[in-house]
């Protein structure tokens, strides 16, 4: 460790040439005061060893422990009234680098007692020149030097608190990012499981059907069009996920709701699966369209799980509308023959739980006694 590392520790090139500049500032002040007769009963080499002392206390501990060579240079100024000259920027020091306010008191006090000088008597007038004097030389610099450090400490601590703010606006943001890709995730598992479902029941219509030319063609189409849709789909998803920044000139394709219903229950059949869809009432007030598009996606799923887990069987789609209640319900029956060992990720029923949850409702589901099964959603609007 280098001198300039031990007696200025971490501090700039600037910095230390500030600190001599001062120290020499302060020890012409010094040296100004003796010439003028002011030294006291000091000789003149006693006088120039007190000021060297001064020099280098002001040069080394300024900073690091104003208030030791403060109490030193102070007594030097009973000996020498020349000397208080430095008592200028070490008031500075105590009020800037020490925070504790006994020792700020303790200072002042004593440095303006030394300055004014109550025992050498004198006119009234020229006593209260002299305290007035101790106040310029010893309180105000110290009020400078306190009212520095409040700044300091008031900017630091604001841009630490807009440290924390920024970092926790990213943490708010990644959060929100990881929230909307899981929805996206949902969406992704909801619409494209449901369609390449569609895609294997038409597959299976096509074998049973080898024997009717058209109709093998009108399924081969359907299945033809149902892979574009869900290539399509997981395209723009895949997008969406794989985008770093938003761009607000994308397309946005419009959600689907209760609406959308009937054409979902037609794709269904154009598979060829029996569907039979009860409501929603035409009358009804309208559904929140948040509401609207969590019962279209319910329905989805039960439809794509009937297909898969019970194929040839019927199904039962009924919506109603309560009292600030929009129920849906989607019964299947028993599948006539086992199902074909149909892949199948496990999430389909757990994301529905996860957004009906998240608008406040209840979802039941499980086997009902016939051997079928039930969906039953329960969603507030």
């Amino acid at each position: 460790m280098g001198i300039r590392a031990r007696i200025w520790p971490g501090l700039s090139t600037r910095g230390v040439v500030l600190e001599v500049a001062i120290a020499l500032l302060s020890t012409v002040a010094v040296s100004a005061g003796g010439a003028t007769g002011d030294r006291g009963p000091v000789s003149v080499a006693v006088f120039a060893v007190l000021t060297a002392v001064a020099f280098v206390l002001l040069l080394t501990v300024r900073r690091r422990a104003p208030f030791v060579p403060f109490l030193l240079v102070a007594v030097l100024s009973v000996l020498s009234p020349a000397i208080n000259g430095a008592l200028t920027p070490l008031s500075y020091a105590m009020g800037r680098y020490v925070g504790r306010w006994p020792a700020r008191y303790v200072a002042a006090a004593a440095g303006t007692v030394v300055v004014a000088q109550p025992w050498a008597g004198g006119a009234a007038g020229e006593q209260v020149s002299r305290w007035l004097g101790g106040a310029v030389l010893v309180l105000l610099p110290g009020a400078v030097g306190v009212y520095v450090r409040t700044r300091a400490m008031l900017l630091a601590a604001l841009r630490d608190r807009a440290e924390k703010a920024e970092a926790e606006r990213e943490l708010l943001a990644r959060d929100a990012v990881l929230t909307e890709r899981t929805r996206i995730a949902r969406e992704m598992h909801d619409a494209v499981g449901h369609r390449v479902s569609l895609m294997v029941l038409q597959a299976g219509a096509i074998e049973m059907a080898a024997a009717d030319q058209q109709r093998v063609q009108q399924l081969a189409g359907q299945v033809q069009t149902a892979g574009r849709q869900a290539l399509d789909e997981l395209r723009q998803m895949v997008g969406v996920l794989r985008a770093e920044d938003v761009d607000e000139a994308a397309p946005l394709g419009p959600q689907p709701g209760l609406a959308d219903l009937p054409t979902l229950v037609a794709q269904s059949r154009e598979a060829g699966m029996a569907v039979e869809l009860t409501g929603p009432p035409k009358a009804a007030v309208p559904v929140d369209p948040v509401a609207g598009r969590a019962a279209y996606r319910i329905v989805q799923e039960a439809l794509t799980n009937a297909g898969k887990h019970a194929p040839g069987t019927g199904v039962r789609v009924c919506v109603e509308r309560r009292q600030g209640e929009l129920v849906v319900r989607v019964t299947n029956g028993p599948s006539p023959a086992p199902a074909d060992g149909a892949p199948s990720g496990g999430y389909g029923l757990v994301g529905l739980g996860e957004r009906v949850r998240t608008l406040g409702g209840r979802l039941t589901t499980g086997p009902r006694l016939d051997g079928g099964f039930e969906v039953e959603a329960v969603l507030p609007t």
